[in-house]
């Protein structure tokens, strides 16, 4: 209801519905994020739409879609929810979560955060695992996430990044293969071997991106390789059905039925950043900063002579 032209008072509850649903782009997908029916979730965006006088959003029966209007109140919601949180923690005297995708359980990324979690044993964390990388940048912008790590050449607007390891790579191989008996696997050994590279929960865009040029020189191509394994359990079938190498990190945690050996000629090395909005201020990131400092300071950014990298870091150096 209006009087005099002016809007009443905006419902918190509903401004989140909206913000939801402009994220989606879908009100089933928004129902279940929210934990709500979807019909009243449709039901009370008109009511936003009717107490603003405008129309929000664009719906037909194959997609929904942010008008001019909805676009700007997408902005300043996300705003006005940001301070609102704030307010509310502050007077609480809560210190904010922080959401941090870590991409797999026991990769290096979840070491850093154990390590952040010790030096503010009074902050809560939580952690994801997501994709990492560019698949992540647009959960961070809209600030669904706040860290990520992985690996984006370059750089994003509204984003920045830190060098958190160059960690080896491994090969993963099955107890009866014959390259199990070596101590180290030279990467030239690995040709013509059915070797996967798409197992594992590291194996990220960014991940496949570097992968390719490293196997490039031995004559595999992995762009047509099979779906995404993702899970111990899952590995450990992939290794048993296939009985095949597969490419992995040095952080690889043990799998049934196979054995973990070094890469070598040469030690290839994946460099992992971690990448957070330009304007988040928390004292969990901080508590990352660290964490990296503490770790980067062992053998983590070492490069031994002859490593290779992908491009552009090898060149970047």
């Amino acid at each position: 209801m209006c009087v005099n032209g002016a809007v009443d008072d905006l419902d918190i509850r509903l401004l989140r519905y909206f913000v939801a649903v402009a994220e989606e782009l879908h009100f089933g997908r928004a129902a279940q994020r929210l934990f709500i029916a979807q019909q009243a979730l449709s039901r009370d965006i008109r009511r936003l739409e009717d107490r603003l006088g405008v129309r929000l959003l664009d719906r037909t029966t194959r997609q929904v879609e942010l008008t001019p209007s909805g676009q700007k109140f997408l902005a300043r919601t996300r705003e006005l929810l940001k301070l609102h949180d704030q307010v509310v923690r502050e007077l609480r005297g809560e210190a904010p979560s922080l959401t941090v995708d870590v991409v797999g359980p026991g990769l290096s990324p979840a070491l850093v955060l154990a390590a952040a979690r010790l030096h503010a044993p009074d902050l809560e964390f939580f952690a994801r695992f997501h994709t990492g990388g560019e698949d992540a940048i647009p959960l961070l912008l809209a600030e669904r996430l706040d860290v990520t790590f992985g690996r984006i050449p370059g750089t994003a607007d509204g984003l920045r990044q830190r060098l958190v390891r160059y960690e080896p790579l491994a090969v993963l191989l099955p107890h009866l293969h014959p390259l199990a008996e070596l101590a180290v696997v030279p990467l030239e050994s690995l040709r013509g071997t059915a070797l996967c590279s798409r197992a594992g929960n590291h194996a990220t865009p960014g991940w496949e991106h570097a992968v390719r040029q490293l196997l490039a020189s031995i004559g595999v191509d992995p762009a047509g390789a099979h779906p995404h394994v993702e899970g111990n359990d899952e590995l450990g079938q992939h290794i048993r059905n296939r009985n095949a190498p597969i490419l992995t990190m040095s952080t690889q945690r043990p799998v049934a039925g196979a054995v973990l050996r070094p890469l070598v000629d040469p030690v290839a090395l994946y460099p992992w950043t971690m990448i957070w909005r330009a304007d988040l201020r928390h004292p969990g990131l901080d508590a990352l900063h660290r964490a990296v400092d503490e770790l980067s300071s062992t053998d983590w950014l070492a490069v031994p002579d002859g490593a290779w990298l992908p491009e552009p870091e090898a060149t970047a150096r």
